[in-house]
């Protein structure tokens, strides 16, 4: 008896009904196996794809080959990079539709309690811990680490995160839009209050004018022109997000570049990053359960406590990437996207775990909820 087993059923439909119907009883795929598929098609919905593994590839890059990618370079790599990010604030503005936000400030109590994360109590953890970052590497360090606290909540895997958790998605798209808008006056604010003014290391004046021509007007002008060219910008949403993938790339190409000519990553070691990595889940973790503390105290839906610990807890290394471009001009911009980066690889895995075992949650009826 000859038996016919084609691909990719595996079992032919010349197979007896009953031989089919035992093979099949007796030979199941293990659940995890099914799992680690949701987990990885979770992750690639957020974000975490080809597009980090670049990022890495840049890193790479700008330490074996640095040159062109420094100041002095006859490329001008970083000059075109400078404009790039005009361009990605620009495009960000176009996509900012005034009577779209202007419906979701409904939901005020969820939107204070996000932004107030974002930005007042991630800073305030970090200002606890200052102390211990007391010598002079130590201090650079968590400089970097204050920067991530003070960036703005990613958009499009806060919104992913959120939707596959069955949160309140409205509110989380409000939200991580208004976080980057926010983010371009809270940011470089918060950085002046560590930072002494005037220094070598960060002069107020000179940033604020990059901040304005380089940001606000741009974002500004993308906003004025969202009621004729809004439509262009959704159309084409996916080349505009291939063309700022494609500016970071390039941003932290030449920052890595840098750093690496003033070797100021020969102090840190594997070690040292590992345990940065470490601090970065703690801190991921720590404003993740806080969150979800505050929000049954708050009495928030089951839908509003999801939007609130996934837009709450993300940064965005977009916004990393471009502010780190605006504020330190030199060989430490590299240094400052280290922490960001390794936070957002690793709120994307942890993150992604969590929406999937929100996601298997069984549905509660919370009408009867009442909402202040």
């Amino acid at each position: 008896m000859t038996l016919l087993i084609h691909a990719p059923g595996f079992i032919s439909d010349s197979f007896p009904f009953t031989c089919k119907q035992q093979f099949r009883g007796r030979f199941r795929w293990p659940a995890s196996i099914f799992n680690m598929r949701k987990f990885i098609d979770t992750a690639k919905k957020a974000g975490l794809d080809g597009f980090m593994l670049a990022l890495l590839s840049m890193i790479l890059f700008a330490w074996l080959w640095p040159a062109p990618g420094m100041q002095d370079s006859p490329l001008h790599l970083s000059t075109v990079s400078t404009y790039a990010v005009s361009v990605i604030f620009f495009f960000y503005g176009l996509r900012l539709s005034p009577e779209k936000l202007k419906a979701g400030l409904v939901n005020w109590r969820l939107h204070v309690m996000v932004h107030v994360s974002t930005f007042v109590l991630f800073p305030v953890l970090a200002l606890t811990f200052r102390p211990l970052f007391n010598d002079g590497e130590g201090q650079t360090m968590w400089l970097a680490i204050f920067f991530l606290t003070v960036l703005p909540s990613t958009v499009s895997s806060s919104v992913v995160m959120v939707s596959i958790a069955r949160g309140n998605i409205p509110a989380a798209i409000f939200n991580a839009s208004i976080s980057s808008l926010i983010g371009v006056f809270i940011t470089p604010l918060w950085m002046g209050l560590v930072l002494d003014a005037g220094t070598e290391h960060f002069d107020l004046l000179s940033v604020v004018g990059k901040l304005a021509l380089q940001v606000l007007l741009p974002v500004f002008a993308g906003i004025a022109l969202n009621r004729r060219w809004g439509h262009f910008a959704e159309a084409n949403k996916k080349y505009i997000r291939y063309f700022d993938q494609s500016s970071i790339l390039l941003i932290v190409y030449t920052s890595f570049c840098e750093s690496f000519g003033e070797h100021l990553f020969d102090s840190l070691g594997i070690k040292e990053i590992v345990f940065l990595g470490i601090g970065m889940l703690a801190l991921f973790f720590g404003i993740y359960f806080l969150l979800t503390f505050i929000s049954g105290l708050l009495h928030f839906t089951r839908q509003d406590k999801v939007t609130a610990v996934f837009c709450g807890s993300k940064k965005s290394l977009v916004q990393g990437a471009v502010m780190s471009k605006v504020l330190f001009a030199g060989p430490e911009a590299g240094l400052m996207l280290l922490p960001i980066m390794l936070y957002h690889a690793l709120q994307l895995i942890a993150a992604s775990i969590i929406a999937q075992r929100m996601a298997r949650e069984p549905e509660v009826a919370e009408d009867f909820v009442l909402k202040k």
